[in-house]
């Protein structure tokens, strides 16, 4: 397995809230975890940075082997975990009053990848196929757009697209939702923050993605980079993981 991570602070922000973890257990699974806080003075950085060790410790120790069930079962317990310890610290600080963070974990082992997410920050996988989002993001325009009240054109320029309907530490509970794909060895997983998506579409992406001249590293420096291009209006962090160095089919230079 191959790993790839870039974080960057943006054009626009004084400080970087996102966190991230990504490392091969001793078990073999691949861990990943992106966070992206939000909050006052320096309160996303803490909530971000503090629900990444908390699943760092949950997570670490992961047996391999694992049913989906028990899988699941994990990941639920780690985020429920890591959400009692923002609130708790939010609930009793006054300088972090309100502090919350989204998360994506991908657990990648063989050809399955269980991947749990709260919030907006997102999973997609690329192949021969094409980019894929595999989470769905807890957004106010999200909800809207599923209950067809606006559309997904209209969602992106809407004044309240930044507004979230679940993450982790504003409130006493929290759920995240949990899948399994497949997972094949070309297979590209990229974790992302919302200062990448939000600033590079759909098809740059995937172009990025299959580019042949560029290893996966060179991948996630290049995304970053065309975020920052963009204007860079967030902070930016991407995670790959790929199963092998072979190219996507259908990869182009660029």
């Amino acid at each position: 397995m191959i790993i790839a991570s870039r974080t960057d602070i943006g054009r626009v922000r004084q400080v970087n809230e996102d966190s991230h973890w990504a490392v091969q257990l001793p078990s073999g699974i691949v861990a990943a975890v992106v966070a992206d806080g939000m909050g006052g003075h320096l309160a996303g950085e803490v909530a971000s940075r503090m629900t990444v060790d908390s699943l760092q410790a949950s997570i670490s120790n992961a047996a391999a082997g694992m049913t989906d069930e028990e899988c699941e079962a994990m990941l639920q317990s780690a985020v429920k975990q890591a959400n009692e310890v923002v609130y708790t610290t939010a609930s009793s600080n006054e300088q972090y009053s309100n502090m919350g963070t989204t998360v994506i974990i991908t657990l990648v082992e063989g050809e399955r990848a269980v991947i749990a997410h709260v919030g907006d920050s997102r999973v997609y996988k690329a192949n021969a196929e094409g980019l894929v989002q595999l989470t769905d993001d807890h957004t106010l325009v999200n909800e809207l757009v599923k209950s067809g009240q606006i559309t997904p054109e209209e969602a992106a320029v809407h004044p309240r697209r930044n507004v979230i309907m679940r993450a982790v530490g504003t409130d006493p509970e929290v759920s995240a939702d949990v899948s399994v794909y497949s997972f094949a060895p070309s297979d590209i997983l990229l974790l992302c923050s919302d200062g990448l998506t939000d600033m590079v579409g759909h098809d740059l992406m995937l172009e990025t993605l299959r580019t042949e001249t560029l290893d996966l590293d060179g991948k996630a420096e290049r995304l970053v980079s065309l975020a920052l291009h963009a204007g860079g209006d967030d902070n930016i962090t991407v995670v790959l993981l790929q199963g092998d160095a072979n190219r996507i089919e259908g990869s182009v230079e660029h």
